[in-house]
């Protein structure tokens, strides 16, 4: 059975704990021949607390309040952009990150965003295969907004494409309020 936890706002005092997070959930990269990506830091803790005190940033916290996983997203042309979605090892193949997207999707409807958008390994199972199983579809080059080219050459700036990425996009529906 899948336990998704509860998701609340991140606090002002947790960037730190998020980038436990991020370096648990980095070490399976080792695992199948990424080891500089697992080895890559997190965001700083700056970074973080910018996503925290722009309402962008989410926790997934176990029975005791501890955050196990968290999301970060961005605006990026109307749409909302999942910077990072982690979970801790430890709570992994439990349904918390699909409850974190799910939490952003509905966040998103409720507040007239039209998609989500995100980056990934296309060979990663753990990426853009999951994703997809997420409702998330594979970008073609030319559907490329100049915003999410923009993060691509980025992400190419700091050698992520030494293995195969793309972006992808979930289409949402628009949150219409009870029915009448």
């Amino acid at each position: 059975m899948a336990i998704t936890g509860k998701i609340r706002p991140a606090r002002p005092a947790e960037p730190a704990v998020l980038q436990d997070i991020e370096r648990a959930a980095g070490r399976c990269f080792r695992d199948i021949g990424m080891p500089e990506i697992a080895d890559d830091e997190p965001l700083t803790l700056d970074e973080l607390a910018r996503y925290q005190r722009a309402g962008l940033a989410w926790v997934s916290v176990d029975g005791g309040g501890i955050p196990v996983a968290y999301l970060i997203a961005e605006h990026v042309e109307g749409n909302l952009h999942v910077e990072q979605v982690s979970v801790h090892p430890d709570h992994a193949r439990r349904g918390i990150g699909r409850g974190l997207l799910e939490h952003l999707a509905e966040f998103a409807g409720r507040t007239g965003v039209p998609a989500l958008t995100l980056t990934t390994f296309t060979e990663v199972p753990w990426n853009a295969p999951y994703y997809a199983r997420c409702g998330f579809r594979l970008l073609a080059d030319a559907e490329l907004t100049p915003g999410l080219r923009e993060i691509r050459e980025r992400e190419a700036a700091h050698g992520l494409d030494r293995w195969p990425r793309a972006c992808m996009r979930r289409d949402l529906r628009r949150h219409l309020g009870p029915a009448a």
